[in-house]
């Protein structure tokens, strides 16, 4: 941090109140070690972000006077006294997470809800929240402001009557409104992304996953897909969006359901009819990778974009979270090898996580793929999980070299690489300037 702004710890009590402590200066931790956060390393917190509390564990801080680490048990006195609870952002999209919320993890008594936990503290100066963050992708179509729930819901009326006996339909509407899909409003809203699930069932059982959770886990976020819809349920969806929507793209694989990849053969049905209707648009398809020869299928169909999910280039590293069934690491590396054989835009959906991707081997191996297998962007989506779950999970102790520090090393090695947030247009694969867009100013 520099001596022009000061970043005080934040607090909460019991009731969830939230407090900057007077003493104590913001910490953050880069895996399980605490640390300093750098002023490069520290924003305005995101317009759209959320504050949440990490029930029964206190936060940690950095005394302003001697420069120790102070575990906070207790609220100082002109706060109430009572029992402290460490606090936390969840980012809007478009940010990147650099460091984890300093806390004493060793209290929990349970295990974290799936969300992506983030530092924030308290700027004294400018009298605003600040978070270890980076934006790395300039695309404001996600933000908040742009999805006001008082405008969705007669759209969402209006489009179930449409096609009431369309099952497809029915999911989208609860994703938008139950789930506040961002993608799922946007196809009530007819503009950009809107999504495809076609898969009820997976052969991974990710750590984090959003829409299934074992019993030694915690819920799920969402209720997953329970049909596998029929061509015309998929068309009646994705055709209108297609051509008539502004910046269109129809994505299958989505949180709401499992990999579409197992259902590749009625994809490619679907994709097909899509295409004898219109060509505008871009069709797009996010998975997990695991079956090479279905990757064949979706490119002759007219599949334009693939963006596949990673949280390592490391096979141990990717196995302990993903745990595949059926399928290997090198399968994965198979389809990439085949997306590119293709010529399909090609993007990692890269679930990061501060300690665990910037660890020198994890770089390493990163760099190894994208210059074995060429990848167009990187999207840097923060990983949703409960820090000491994950870090247990991969057996990882201490600290990486930093998140901005890994992308500037990845973007050196590799100029024409892009990061990202968001999947695109086929017209906006390749902005003017892609070569330049890191940092973002």
């Amino acid at each position: 941090m520099t001596s022009r702004k000061t970043i005080l710890t934040l607090v909460a009590d019991a009731q969830g109140e939230v407090f900057e402590h007077p003493d104590l200066l913001l910490a953050g931790m880069n895996g399980t070690d605490l640390v300093t956060p750098e002023a490069v390393e520290l924003i305005p917190l995101p317009e759209g972000s959320r504050l949440f509390t990490i029930p029964g564990t206190p936060p940690v801080g950095i005394d302003r006077r001697s420069g120790r680490q102070v575990t906070c048990d207790r609220l100082p006195r002109q706060l109430g006294g009572g029992q402290a609870q460490g606090v936390s952002a969840f980012l809007t999209p478009g940010f990147t997470r650099t460091l984890l919320p300093a806390a004493d993890y060793t209290r929990m008594r349970s295990t974290l809800p799936l969300w992506s936990y983030t530092a924030v503290g308290w700027c004294v100066e400018e009298e605003r929240f600040y978070a270890a963050a980076a934006q790395v992708d300039r695309n404001r179509q996600w933000q908040p402001e742009h999805f006001d729930d008082r405008a969705l819901d007669p759209l969402v009326r209006e489009r179930l009557a449409q096609f009431p006996s369309n099952r497809l339909y029915e999911q989208l509407a609860r994703c938008a409104l139950d789930y506040h899909c961002f993608a799922a409003k946007n196809l009530f809203f007819r503009r950009w992304e809107a999504p495809l699930p076609v898969s009820p069932a997976c052969n991974a059982g990710c750590l984090g996953c959003i829409s299934y959770q074992e019993s030694d886990c915690c819920p799920a976020s969402q209720e997953r897909l329970t049909f596998v819809p029929e061509v015309q349920e998929l068309c009646e969806v994705a055709v209108p969006h297609l051509e008539t929507a502004e910046n269109a793209i129809v994505s299958f694989g989505q949180g709401c359901e499992g990999d579409p990849i197992l259902q590749a053969d009625r994809a490619c049905e679907a994709v097909r009819a899509m295409r004898r209707s219109t060509r505008r648009g871009t069709i797009n398809f996010n998975s997990n990778a695991s079956l090479p020869d279905a990757i064949d299928r979706l490119a002759a169909a007219g599949v334009e974009s693939m963006r596949i999910s990673l949280n390592s280039a490391r096979p141990e590293s990717y196995h302990a979270y993903y745990r595949p069934r059926g399928y290997e690491f090198a399968d994965v590396l198979e389809s990439l090898r085949r997306i590119r054989q293709a010529g399909l835009y090609t993007m990692l959906n890269l679930l990061v996580f501060p300690g665990v991707n910037d660890r020198r081997q994890e770089i390493d191996a990163l760099s190894r793929l994208i210059d074995s297998f060429g990848v167009d962007m990187i999207q840097m989506r923060n990983l949703s999980i409960d820090p000491v779950l994950y870090l247990k999970r991969l057996g990882h102790q201490g600290r990486g070299i930093g998140m901005l520090t890994m992308l500037q090393e990845l973007k050196g090695r590799f100029p024409g690489l892009q990061f990202g947030y968001f999947n695109r247009t086929r017209e906006n694969f390749f902005p003017p300037g892609y070569e330049n867009d890191w940092p973002i100013a």
